[in-house]
This record gives structure tokens, sequence and C-alpha cells, in this order.
């Protein structure tokens, strides 16, 4: 339970367990249904070290975590009692519209199975690259069980969407799996292969034959290997039905009875009409998507590929999801997803771009792993702790997205499995006829948008003066004065705000004035400014804001707190200019506060500047003025 500590202040901060439906996670972000989002600390969630942002979109409530989020979410669901609380229809909001519940719906349902259906498809992916490279024979035995591994669950795709569909629509999954199950049964499937019995809709676009009928009544064969929209349907069909049945069917069997119901009417009629209807459906959705691909696979490459970030962003990528699987089981082949291909490779053209040119240490350093992140396609890092908070980057980032997007298409590349995100797509783009020029076009498309990235960003995407993003500022800082030698191992922690010295003593709070919290003085500020009293890194930050933890170089552990029972403002008149885990130097503006509306609202301003390690120093020493100014020495640590 390493992420335990984290976990119980994530579930704090979204409303408590109670305000939670259910929670599940993708690649790097938790996604809570929660009954009321106005309960949830959005801001408070921001400013926690292992929470890159928060996103409200699709009817979900994002907490952004980033490559561990796994993790984060076992221990979430073990702190929250969440385990296996995904999503279900009884916990829709009744006010969310039809696309976010749509897009809720296809997320919920893929989500689960993501990592894995990755996994396998680069499996395949890898082996279709050792197979065209001549390393491994089509006969061969090691070719053969890579290929049930990376094809597998693909191919009984509607076993597993049976299980995670039912469990949205609110069934039983076990029921759901069943139904996917009877879908790719090899007996029935095998049947087609003999003379049909006769044809329904002779001369029409839904012209097929019938093999076999249930009680006379015709069945039309389909191939639901790999299919999408059957199964979905047929699940939520099944749903309705269980749900009914329950109602109806004694406590004593129910156990038995409602499944024995349930899959008695659900199977056969997801045979005769709910699986031809849903595969006609399909046929039709995938004609269309693939029309206008066709219209100008430029213009759809440059939208896909420029809007892609945005997509993920708003988690609206999720609608194309089900649309690009289901053109791999009609057609064997997509040309929609794999536009959106060289998008990751753009976000690091901008990341490598800010790495170099940026001066901030701690955005320095948050451009490696982003970097890293990024060729391996999981761009959350980059775009939410870099490029758009820094705006220019992550507009040049679209642009090269879209240069990118476009070469895809003049190169007709297609991907022709499920596989990994980033380098590990590209297998994908293997055709079954060897390596095509839509193959080789993908790695024209990745260096393309990389390079335009790259050079726009370095052109662009700064300022002139000093070479900083147009939203980075330069701290604020006061005037600090000239401090006494001192021993070595003693520090001098300036005053970090002006006003008046009086001691802890006289604090109107017992745990201040006890010294429970810490040893040093309290200031009665005349200005609503408050600056570093040393230079060090911002240890805590309130989410209310009136309280900052600052630990200096040279070790030393300082909490200042605004006012007295400031807490219960929960924010309102504070304003923080850094955040937790920042360096600081000496003199920089952390927070302004309105004194005057802090007063009027009732109360203390007396703020204690505390050292809490107190066992570390065998001597803490206050200043002896009654009045301070900014930056004059307030206390004097001393280990000897």
């Amino acid at each position: 339970m390493k992420y335990e500590q984290l976990a119980k202040r994530i579930i704090e901060h979204v409303g408590g367990r109670e305000n939670v439906n259910s929670v599940v996670h993708c690649i790097t972000r938790l996604r809570f249904k929660l009954k009321d989002e106005g309960k949830a600390n959005t801001e408070a969630l921001k400013n926690m070290d292992d929470v890159v942002t928060v996103l409200k979109s699709g009817g979900q409530y994002q907490v952004v975590i980033g490559n561990h989020v796994p993790d984060v979410y076992k221990a979430v669901a073990h702190v929250g009692g969440f385990a296996g609380n995904e999503p279900s229809s009884d916990s829709e909001d009744k006010d969310t519209n039809a696309f976010n519940k749509f897009i809720d719906m296809i997320s919920s349902i893929f989500t689960p199975v993501l990592g894995v259906l990755a996994a396998t498809g680069m499996i395949k992916g890898f082996n279709a690259l050792f197979l065209a490279l001549g390393w491994l024979d089509q006969e061969s035995g090691t070719y053969q069980i890579l290929n049930a591994v990376g094809d597998a669950l693909f191919y009984f795709f509607p076993i597993f969407l049976g299980y995670t569909a039912m469990k949205k629509f609110g069934g039983s999954p076990f029921i759901g799996m069943a139904i996917g199950a009877a879908l790719v049964y090899p007996n029935l499937s095998g049947l087609t292969a003999g003379d049909p019995l006769y044809t329904l809709f002779s001369g029409t676009l839904f012209e097929s034959p019938v093999h076999i009928t249930f009680l006379g009544i015709p069945v039309i064969l389909m191939t639901y290997s790999s299919s999408v929209i059957p199964i979905i349907l047929a699940t939520y069909f099944a749903s309705k039905a269980e749900r009914g049945f329950r109602k109806i069917v004694p406590d004593v069997i129910k156990t038995f009875v409602v499944p024995f119901l349930t899959l008695l009417i659900v199977v056969p009629l997801t045979f005769i009409l709910i699986g031809p209807i849903a595969t006609w459906a399909g046929q039709l959705i995938g004609q269309a998507t693939i029309s206008i691909y066709e219209l100008s696979p430029i213009i759809a490459g440059l939208f896909i590929g420029g809007f892609w970030q945005i997509f993920v962003i708003f988690g609206l990528h999720w609608g194309l999801v089900p649309i690009a699987i289901n053109n791999l089981a009609v057609y064997k082949s997509d040309p929609i997803l794999a536009l959106s291909f060289a998008a990751s490779f753009a976000q690091i053209g901008a990341v490598l771009a800010v790495w170099i040119r940026i001066k901030q240490k701690k955005l320095k350093t948050l451009s490696v792993p982003a970097f890293i992140s990024g060729i391996f396609g999981v761009t959350e890092p980059a775009i939410y702790g870099l490029t758009l908070p820094l705006k220019r980057p992550f507009i040049m980032s679209c642009i090269g997205g879209a240069i990118g997007g476009a070469v895809l298409g003049l190169s007709n590349t297609q991907g022709y499995m499920t596989g990994g995100l980033g380098v590990f797509a590209i297998p994908t783009f293997i055709s079954p006829d060897g390596f095509t020029f839509g193959f080789w076009g993908s790695f024209i498309a990745l260096a393309v948008a990389f390079t335009v990235t790259f050079v726009l960003t370095m052109l662009f995407g700064f300022t002139k003066e000093n070479n900083k993003p147009d939203t980075v500022q330069e701290p604020h800082t006061a005037p600090i004065q000239k401090e006494e030698k001192l021993a070595v191992g003693d520090e001098v922690i300036a005053s970090p705000i002006q006003g008046f010295v009086v001691p802890l003593a006289d604090i109107k709070d017992e745990a201040f004035a006890s010294g429970a919290l810490g040893k040093g003085v309290a200031i009665i500020p005349t200005e609503g400014k408050l600056y570093a009293p040393a230079a060090g890194e911002v240890s805590a930050l309130f989410p209310t804001k009136h309280a900052i933890g600052i630990t200096t170089d040279n070790g030393a552990e300082i909490l200042i707190h605004i006012g007295m029972d400031t807490v219960q403002l929960d924010g309102k008149y504070f304003d923080a200019f850094v955040k937790q885990g920042e360096r600081v130097e000496k003199g920089q503006l952390l927070i302004e506060f309105d004194l005057e509306q802090i007063q009027r609202a009732g109360y203390d301003v007396a703020t204690p500047v505390l050292v809490t390690d107190v066992k570390d120093y065998n001597m803490i020493a206050a200043t002896e003025e009654k009045q301070i100014k900014l930056g004059e020495p307030l206390l004097t640590l001393g280990m000897s």
C-alpha cells in the first residue's frame, strides 16, 4: 500500500466515499463518477504532489495521475472499498447529456481491457514484423503460438466486452460473458460453409443466406468474432431482461432461474434480430468513416492529427475507438486511429524544445520523464505538466500533429491490428502483404511531426525576453537585509512579512501559544503579502492557502500560518503564487491575502512563524524588535 495516504487524500477531496458512484482508470487517470461534483475540492487535488491535474469531461471527474495510475487505483479501490465498483447504469447522472453518456459508456466498457488489448496487439505486431523480416516462418510453432497470444483476445472480443458491458449496464457480468461466448461458438460459425436453405433480402444491401432456423424463424449467421456493436447491444437488452426477471422470480430460485431465463431469451434474440441489425449498422458506420476518409485523406489527417491531443484532454477520443475496432473487424484495417499516430511525437518535439530553451529548473526537470513517456505514446505528463500551461508549445504540437496526420493520410497508412502506443504502434501498420508505402509513411510522419513541432517551438514558442514562455514570470522578490555571519550549521530566518512582533504566548490559539506546534513568534501583519523567509522548497501548501511549510536549504522546517482559524475561509481572500514541491528563493512572493477583508470577516490576523523541527536545534532565538520590516532577521537557529 505504497499509495495508501495518497488514496485517502484523493477520496477525501472528491467528496468522500459516499460521493463516489464508481471509479475506473485508464492509462494515466482515475475516472470518477461522482454524485455531486460540487462537493469535490478540485483546487486541493490539483495542488497535490502526485496529481498532474483534474479534468471534468464526458460526465466523468478525471484525476490525472500519470504512468503509475494502476497502483494508485488499487490503493483507491482498497481504501474506499470500490473494488469491482465499475460504473453501472444504476449510477448514471440523470442530468448528463446524451453525448456525455455515450462517451462515458464507451470509456467504461473499453477501459478495463485497454491495457491487455494493447499488449496483445503489440505481440501480434512484432510477430508480423518478424514474419515480414523473414525471421519467422508462418508455419513455425513459434509464429503460431505468438499469433495465438496476439490474436486470441481480439478474436474472442465479444466475451471480454460481454463482461465489461454487462457490468456497465448493471447486470451480471458472467451472463454477458456467456452471451459473448455463444456469439463466437465454433460449431455455429462453421455452419455457414454449406449451401444455404434460402436467401433473405435478395437484391438489397442486406442480402443474407439462411443456413439454420430457430423454432422455424430464420437465423442469419454473421461472423461475430472481433465484433463490438452486437455484444454491446445484446448485453444492454440482457441487463434489462435480467432486472425484470429479478423482480418476478422468487428469491429461493433466483440464483439459477434468472440467468436461465435471461440467456434463453436474449441469446436467440441476438442471433435472430440484434446481431444482424448490429452487424449491418457496423458495416454502415465503417463505410461512412471510410467514405469520409476517402474524400480527402490529407484533410482527414490534418483534422485528426491536429485535434487529437485536444480530444485526449476532453476524453473525446473514446468516440473513435469503437469505430476503429469495428473497421478492423469489418475491413481488416482502419485508417482513422492511424491518423493520430504522429501526434505524440509532435508533443515530444515540443518537450525537447522546452527542455533546451527553458531556464526554470523545475520545468527542465519535468521535461525528461515527459519526453520518455511521450515516446511510448503517454503524453499526459507532457501536456498537463509542460506544453499546455506554457500555451505556445501546445499550439505548436497541434500544428505538428496536423502536418504529421496529413502525411499519414497522403501515405494511406492503415492500422491492421490493435497495438501499443507511440513507437509500439509502428508494427501495427504492417500490411498482410508486407512492408507497404503506408508502413514507411508512418516513419516519415513521425519524423515530420517531431521536427516541425521542435522547430516551431524553438522559433515561436518563447518570448524574446530571456527566452521564457509567455506564462512564465519572474518571481516577485522583496529587498533582503544583510545578515550577520554565523557559525557553521546556524541559520537566520528572515521575516516573511512586515508588521508587529508578538510572543507566541500572546496568541489566542492554545496550540500555537503552548509551543506544541513549534517555536517562534507571531507577526501582526500590516501588509497582505507573504514572502519566503529563506531559500528552500515548499514542503506543504494547504489547499485553503492560509498556511505554508518551507524546508530551507539548511534543513530547517518552517511553518507560517496566516491568521487564526482562517482555514474556515476555504481559500477566500488568499492567492498563492507557488505550489507544493516547488523550489523558492529567499524573498520570493509566496502568498497574497486581503488583510482588510479577513479582518472584516472577524478573523484574528496574527501570523505565527514557527520552527517545527525544534529537536534539531540547541537554540532558537527570536528578534527583540517590536516592529519588523520584510527581510529583517526574525529567528536565529543554533546547532552548536
